[in-house]
C-alpha cells in the first residue's frame, strides 16, 4: 500500500492520545511497588534490609524490560489496538496480587507478583511502532515525544499512591489502579485504530530479532537509552529510598511529592526533546543530555543540602536532562531504523532502556555506605556511565546520510 503525503491530524491526535494515556496508567502499575518501599521495608511489615528492599524495587523492571522485546516484535503484527488493550488486562490481576502479597506479609510471594507486574511496563515497545505508522518522519520525534511523556505514570505513582493509601486503605488503593487499567483498555478497544498505511507484518519473530541484532543502529540506541532512560527509571523507582537513606525523609507523601516532581520534569522535557531533535538533530540533544547528567551527578555526590533547595535543583536538572535523553534518543531510533524494523529495534532498545533501571537499584543497594549515609561508589558509577554515553554519542556514531540530510534540512 502507498502511504498518503498527508495523514487524517484528528485521527493522529486521537490515537497519540489513548496511546499516552495507556502508557501513563500502564507505568503507574509498573512502578506502584516503588512509593511504598519504605513502608514495606518497615519492622511491621516485610523488615527488609537495604538489600532486600532495591531487589523489591527492582523486580518489576526486569520483566517491564525483557518483555519489550516481546512486545516490540508482536506489535507490528497484530497492531497497537490489540497489544494495548491485552497488556493493559493482563497486568490488572497482578495489581491486585501485589496488594495480597503485602497483606499476607510475603516476601517471596512480593517478589514473584513484583516480577508479573513488570507487564505492564512493556507498553513503550507497542506505542512507537503504532505511532511510527501513524506520523509522517518529520513529526515523529514529535509523536515519540509526547508518547513518551507517558512515562508521567511514575509521577502519578509517586505523588497519588502514598496519599491514596492513607485515604482509601492499601488494598482500596490497588484495586483503583487495576480498574484504572481496565477502563483504559476499554477506551483504547472502543477507540483506538491502526493506521491506514500499516500492514500486519508476519514475518517470524525470531529471524526479525535475529535481523535487528546485525543493525548497527540497535547497540548503539540500546547503549545511549541505558543511559538516558534508564537513568530516570533507576531515580525515579530509588528516590523515595534514597531520600530516606540520605536525608532521613521518612515519611511517604513527602518522599513521594519529591519524587513525582523529579519523574514530571523528566516527562515534560522528553517531547521537548523529541522536537529539539527534530530541528537540531537527535545527536546535539542527546550529546547534551548525558553529558549534563554526568555533571549533575558529581554534584550530587557532595550532598547538596535540602533545606535551601539545592538538592532540589539537582535533582530536577538531572530529570531534565534524562527526560530530553530519552526523547532524542528515540527520535534517533525513528530516523535510523529501517521502516520494516522499527518495532524489533524499538523492543530490543526499549528493553536496553529498562535494563539500565533494573541494575541501579542492585548496586545502590549493595554499595550503600550506612555509616555516612553515602551512595558515593553508585553515583560514582553513573557519573562513569553518562560521560561515556556523551563521548559515544559524539566520536562513537559515524554520521549517516539520512541523518545528515535531515539535520540539514532542519538547520
Amino acid at each position: 500500500m502507498t502511504a498518503p503525503t498527508t495523514f487524517d491530524k484528528a485521527a493522529q491526535t486521537r490515537n497519540l492520545i489513548l496511546a499516552t494515556a495507556a502508557f501513563a496508567i500502564s507505568f503507574w502499575a509498573w512502578n506502584l511497588i516503588a512509593p511504598l518501599g519504605v513502608f514495606y521495608a518497615g519492622p511491621d511489615q516485610l523488615d527488609l534490609d537495604s538489600t532486600q528492599k532495591s531487589v523489591l524495587v527492582a523486580v518489576p523492571i526486569l520483566v517491564g524490560s525483557l518483555g519489550r522485546i516481546i512486545v516490540g516484535v508482536l506489535t507490528p503484527r497484530y497492531g497497537g489496538r490489540i497489544m494495548f488493550t491485552a497488556l493493559l488486562v493482563i497486568s490488572a490481576p497482578f495489581v491486585i496480587l501485589v496488594a495480597v502479597a503485602g497483606e499476607l506479609k510475603s516476601y517471596p510471594m512480593m517478589l514473584v507478583m513484583g516480577f508479573f507486574l513488570g507487564i505492564a511496563g512493556t507498553t513503550f515497545a507497542a506505542g512507537i511502532p503504532f505511532l511510527n505508522t501513524w506520523y509522517e518522519p518529520s513529526r515523529r520525534g514529535f509523536a515519540t515525544g509526547v508518547f513518551g511523556a507517558g512515562m508521567g505514570g511514575t509521577a502519578l505513582s509517586a505523588f497519588f499512591t502514598p496519599r491514596f493509601q492513607e485515604w482509601f486503605g492499601y488494598f482500596p488503593t490497588h484495586l483503583i489502579v487495576a480498574i484504572a487499567l481496565v477502563v483504559v483498555a476499554v477506551l483504547c478497544w472502543m477507540f483506538m485504530r491502526e493506521s491506514p498505511v500499516w500492514v500486519a507484518n508476519t514475518e517470524p519473530a525470531v529471524p526479525k530479532l535475529v535481523s535487528a541484532l546485525k543493525l548497527p543502529v540497535t547497540w548503539q540506541m540500546s547503549f545511549l537509552y541505558a543511559a538516558a532512560f534508564g537513568g530516570f527509571v533507576a531515580f525515579s523507582t530509588y528516590l523515595p529510598t534514597y531520600l530516606n537513606d540520605v536525608y532521613d525523609i521518612t515519611d511517604l507523601k513527602s518522599a513521594g511529592a519529591r519524587t513525582a516532581g523529579f519523574a514530571i520534569a523528566a516527562v515534560v522535557m522528553r517531547p521537548v526533546g523529541g522536537a529539539l531533535s527534530d530541528r537540531f538533530g537527535p545527536r546535539v540533544i542527546t550529546a547534551i543530555s548525558c553529558g549534563g547528567a554526568a555533571i549533575l551527578a558529581v554534584w550530587m555526590m557532595t550532598k547538596p543540602d535540602m533545606g535551601n533547595g539545592m538538592a532540589a535543583v539537582d535533582f530536577i536538572l538531572m530529570a531534565m536532562m534524562m527526560g530530553m535523553g530519552s526523547g532524542s534518543v528515540f527520535a534517533w531510533v525513528s530516523l535510523a531504523s529501517p521502516p520494516a524494523k522499527v518495532g524489533a529495534v524499538t523492543g530490543l532498545v526499549g528493553a536496553a532502556g529498562g535494563l539500565g533501571g533494573f541494575f541501579p537499584p542492585l548496586v545502590m543497594g549493595a554499595t550503600y555506605d550506612a555509616v555516612d549515609h553515602s551512595y558515593t561508589i553508585g553515583l560514582g558509577l553513573l557519573v562513569a556511565f553518562a560521560a561515556a554515553a556523551c563521548l559515544f554519542t559524539v566520536f562513537g556514531i559515524p554520521q549517516s546520510e539520512d541523518e545528515s540530510a535531515e539535520t540539514g534540512a532542519k538547520a
